[in-house]
This record gives C-alpha cells, structure tokens and sequence, in this order.
C-alpha cells in the first residue's frame, strides 16, 4: 500500500493544478454578481455601478458585473448573507465599507469578521460630514455644537445605521463634547438619513461626503464639517474639518469602499480579480463620473487594502473601548 501512496498524491497534485491553472485561464466565463449591502440610490449603490462599468471591456473582465442589492441592518443582512451562503466561486462579490463591518464584528451580533472576506481593491475614501438642511438656523458647526453641549440630547442627528461610519463620527463628536447626541439610526441607509435632514425630521445629520455633496448642489443642505484629518481640497475646499474646528476627532469613520469575495475563494479567481480590477477603477470615465458625483477616490491594491483592514480593525477596537 505504502507503494502506491506516493504516486497517487502526486496524480491528485497534478490533477489540482491542472484545475487551478484551467480555472485561471477560464475565468470568468459569464457575468459576475456584486452584492450590495445597502439600498439602490445610496452612495455605495451609486460608486459600485459607476466603477464596474468597464468590466465588459475585454482587457478587463469581459463579462458585465450585475449589482443585487440585500439591505438592511446597516449593512448587516447583506454581509451575514454573504459569510454564509454566497457561492465562493469567483461569480458572487461583495462590496465592503471600513469601518461598518469590522465595527460591527467587533461589536457583535454578526456572523461576520474579518476573517470572513478576502480583499479584492478599493475604490474610495468617504469621509464623515455633519451636515443641516439649507433652510437651518445653525450656519457653521461651532453654533450647532455649542447648542448640542448646552443642551444634552437634544439634538437629533440622523445617520444610516449603528456602528457604521455615520454612528462613530457621532460617539466621536459626544466624546469631544462631553455630551450627549440624539443619534437615530434610520431605516434606509444614506439615502434615508439624508431626506430625514432635507424634510427638517431632524436638526442634523452625519452621512457621506458624496451623498451631502450631491444634495449641497440641488440646494437641499448646508454642509459645516468634515470628520477628517484634513479637508477635502478638490470637493469641499471651503468646509472646515471638525479638528479645525477644535474637536478632537480623526479619521476613523472615513468610508472605505471595494470589493472583496468570501474567504474560501480559489486563489486563481482571488488572483485574476486582483489584477484586473484596480485598472477598471482606474478607468477615464468612471474617475470622471465619480468626480461629478463628488465621491473621493483612493484607488488600492489587494496587499494595499489587506493592510488597511489590519490597521483600521486594531484603530477601532481601540476606539470602540474608549467610547464605552
């Protein structure tokens, strides 16, 4: 028996090989999904089709990349979804947002962490903005906080969820505060959040720099912080950071945006996906199409983005226990 073991391993090393290589050459042979986790109109929804746009193109993917859309939860349903039942066969994707899912794994009550996913690239960066409703008495952020300090919890904010960006720039801005926030988690996603500001159902509300961007330009809100280390130069080079204006809060709810696949994905497809789509993300049209929507780009590479996680999950644990 002991005679025939060798050869046999080697047959079955072969024969893998040969499938990983075939797999590799083969794929992808018909369209690919990309589940959102969040609802059609929102700004992950948007980036998303702008970006796999060019997957049709030969020298990318050559197959077109279809987005289903599984809200709820801030994310929550769609990823738990993707951990447990998505196919790990290169033809169902994932989008991710950083901070959300590693808040919420840290948090609990998933059936996700970090562990889950393997990386694919990242397209964007979406800082945090605390914005107001055009017709708003507070016209700069001192005013809305200084109110906000005076007058403990009362002062509604609308974000898309519980511990995704929107929610941690608001447990950043109590801390600063040493007061207290009405944060109400709105069903909906960004998209809710913001219509809850623009129809006065709150004071303020913390969302997307690309979804305030967006409604600043119909007239609909008044945008009076960013909570980032630094301001946004080409899209809102006229507001303030919320550390200029002399809050103590840094980047950690900035929203990191890309793709990823389920952990148990054969490295041939990790690979090919890898290599292909940074250059999709690069494209001309979709840079433009992003620009005019005003949702920053920062364009990484799958080791790129496996550091990011790493860094970002030891900067949220950090955080998430000193806001407790």
């Amino acid at each position: 028996m002991g005679k025939h073991c060798l050869p046999l391993a080697l047959v079955a090393l072969s024969a893998l090989l040969s499938t990983t290589a075939s797999l590799a050459a083969e794929y992808p042979e018909q369209p690919i999904s990309l589940m959102v986790p969040y609802g059609a109109g929102g700004a992950t929804d948007y980036q998303a089709r702008i970006v796999t746009m060019p997957s049709v193109e030969k020298q990318h993917l050559g197959q077109p990349m279809i987005i289903v859309n599984k809200p709820g939860a801030g994310g929550r349903v769609g990823w738990n979804w993707f951990a447990n039942d998505a196919v790990a066969d290169g033809y169902e994707l994932a989008t991710y947002n950083i901070p959300h899912f590693l808040a919420q794994a840290l948090e609990g009550g998933v059936e996700y962490d970090l562990d889950s996913f393997e990386p694919i690239a990242n397209w964007g960066a979406d800082p945090a903005v605390v914005v107001v409703a055009a017709n708003s008495e507070y016209q700069n952020i001192e005013q809305l906080l200084e109110f906000a300090r005076q007058n403990p919890g009362r002062v509604t904010f609308s974000g898309a969820g519980l511990y995704v960006g929107h929610h941690i720039a608001a447990l950043q801005i109590e801390k600063a505060l040493d007061s207290e926030l009405a944060y109400i988690a709105t069903k909906g996603g960004g998209v809710a959040a913001m219509a809850a500001v623009v129809a006065g159902d709150v004071m303020a509300g913390i969302n997307n720099l690309s979804d305030a961007y967006r409604a600043r330009e119909q007239g609909l809100v008044r945008i009076l912080a960013v909570a980032d280390t630094e301001r946004n130069k080409a899209l809102l080079p006229d507001v303030p950071t919320l550390q200029e204006a002399g809050y103590d809060i840094d980047d950690a709810s900035v929203n990191y945006r890309g793709v990823m696949v389920p952990a148990n994905t054969p490295d041939a497809v990790i690979d090919t996906l890898a290599a292909k789509m940074p250059a999709m993300f690069y494209d001309a049209q979709v840079v433009s199409l992003m620009a005019e929507g005003g949702a920053p780009m920062e364009i990484m590479e799958r080791e790129q983005v496996k550091a990011m996680w790493g860094k970002r999950r030891e900067m949220l644990g950090r955080l998430l226990e000193e806001l407790k």
